[in-house]
């Protein structure tokens, strides 16, 4: 299975960021077009009070900061120029789903005025295709399912044939939950098909396309978990991708490019189970010639040459 798509961690939670600016980007999507990139998907277009985009909802409503530059405009300028497909992330409040005091109306409500002025400045560029949805879940989320409802229909309405993408985790052994960790404790593959069953059953019809993370699963368990979640999206009318993350949750610091054996056994797992195609978390920083680390340029040759593709990283540089 090859990589086909990517997101941009643009605006990010935990990953450094590299400063790139226009010519950076160009020469990023270019080899993103050699390494066989069809989909770029912008992982949220504002954080709290960072923002991708001058949003005047953002700086009148939550004092966002002015960014120096437009992100939206310029990745849909770049997928535009080499032949992408753009998916454009929702806004992320920092109130998340699973916490008590989540409200999903006020929220969903921001979210819907943040994605209109998305619509009403980029809605007509070709190039536009879909909306990532960037509330993050992994189990049971009756809060998270409606929200995705609820947006989803909007957006749908707003812009006629769009798609509709989340990329949600996997309670599995390297889940970003500090007692569950300190505890041991891992999911079951019969308890996330039985979580999952009920989720997809809400967002059916509304989200067409679930990318569940790759790396919060033990490896040698990875092929039991990518077959439920098949399963589970072809009950429901929806496509089953990967993200097949390109970054190691194995190591003592977060986060480095993954050791490339290991993105080898995910890509194989996903393609025995029958996905129908595979993302990435992310280009930029884990695969690129231009990442700010290097071992990214070694990734990019294996993978290169596992999958015949005449690209290297010197090429780039």
């Amino acid at each position: 299975m090859r990589i086909t798509g990517t997101f941009l961690d643009e605006i990010s939670h935990d990953i450094p960021h590299q400063n790139w600016g226009p010519g950076e980007w160009e020469k990023d999507f270019r080899a993103m077009k050699a390494f066989g990139i069809k989909t770029v998907i912008l992982i949220r277009c504002g954080h709290k009070r960072w923002m991708t985009f001058p949003s005047k909802v953002l700086m009148g409503k939550k004092q966002g900061f002015t960014p120096p530059a437009d992100l939206v405009a310029l990745f849909l300028q770049l997928s535009e120029k080499y032949g992408m497909d753009f998916y454009c992330g929702s806004y992320d409040s920092g109130h998340y789903p699973w916490q008590d005091d989540y409200q999903v109306e006020p929220e969903v409500a921001f979210m819907r005025e943040v994605c209109d002025e998305v619509i009403d400045r980029y809605g007509s560029s070709p190039a536009f295709k879909g909306w990532y949805l960037s509330q993050e879940i992994a189990g049971k989320s009756p809060a998270a399912t409606e929200s995705y409802r609820s947006l989803g229909l909007h957006l749908k309405q707003r812009m006629p044939g769009v798609k509709i993408m989340i990329s949600p985790g996997m309670l599995g052994a390297k889940a970003y939950n500090a007692k569950m960790e300190k505890l041991g404790v891992t999911i079951a593959p019969e308890l996330h098909e039985a979580m999952w069953k009920e989720n997809m059953e809400k967002i059916r019809g509304v989200v067409d396309i679930v990318a569940f993370q790759d790396g919060h699963v033990e490896i040698e368990l990875l092929p039991t978990f990518l077959k439920i979640n098949k399963k589970l999206c072809d009950a429901n009318g929806i496509e089953c991708w990967t993200n097949s993350e390109s970054f190691d949750r194995d190591m003592p610091i977060d986060f480095l490019p993954i050791k490339w054996e290991k993105l080898r056994l995910k890509l194989k797992a996903a393609e025995a189970a029958g996905l129908s195609n595979a993302i990435t978390f992310e280009f930029s920083h884990f695969l690129s010639p231009y990442s700010m680390y290097r071992s990214a340029a070694g990734l990019f040759d294996r993978y290169c040459e596992e999958n015949n593709i005449p690209a290297r990283a010197k090429d780039f540089l």
